[in-house]
């Protein structure tokens, strides 16, 4: 298998190995804090940290790629990974359609952006606008790069803090589908609990 500049951590190696869908809240399950406090997921991509060459991977796999913030002691950073991470359902719909790589809100761990600048993980933060945690910042495979433009500026959309397994698990959908291009995300939620209604269903709000 030839290597590329992409690779998972250890433990997601070795459940990648065996990765399908669905049962994926087991592997989840196997979460673990590292030595900057944060909680590591099997599924978090270990890369050199360029977002563009980041996003290009995704992409070739067709998927988007997604940014998640976190910081030490963030009792919302642990109720993602608790709840969110732990859902059968949330896990067999993201995990197919997104990458995920892991920022610590104050990290000195070396980012390149999408046009090109380096900087430090807290740098890129404050450069993006993100000031609490969880931050997740979606990224459409859709984009096209042209080193001209940050990734503030080529964001797909943006969950800012922690979100409920339904809602966090519908913009994912609002991205992977495509409909941040043509309206927001509460109306796209107000569409799809009006499309519910009107076949007689209650949303499953988990």
């Amino acid at each position: 298998m030839p290597v590329t500049r992409r690779s998972f951590t250890a433990s997601g190696l070795a459940a990648g190995a065996a990765l399908a869908w669905p049962g994926l809240a087991a592997t989840a399950r196997a979460a673990t804090v590292g030595d900057n406090g944060l909680y590591v997921q099997p599924f978090f991509l270990d890369t050199f940290l360029d977002m563009a060459e980041d996003l290009s991977d995704a992409a070739a796999e067709d998927k988007g790629l997604v940014v998640l913030f976190e910081q030490r002691g963030c009792p919302y950073c642990r109720e993602l990974h608790e709840v969110n991470f732990t859902h059968e359902k949330v896990l067999d719909y993201v995990l197919p359609r997104f990458n995920f790589v892991q920022l610590d809100l104050w990290g000195s761990r070396e980012v390149t952006d999408f046009d090109g600048e380096v900087m430090e993980e807290r740098a890129l933060a404050r450069r993006w606008g993100v000031n609490f945690t969880p931050t997740v910042s979606f990224f459409s495979k859709a984009i096209e790069t042209d080193s001209t433009q940050n990734g503030r500026a080529l964001e797909s959309a943006r969950l800012p803090g922690y979100f409920k397994p339904f809602h966090f698990t519908a913009m994912f959908e609002f991205v992977a589908e495509g409909h941040y291009e043509h309206q927001g995300f509460q109306r796209y939620l107000q569409d799809k609990f009006a499309a519910l209604e009107a076949r007689g269903e209650k949303p499953d709000v988990w």
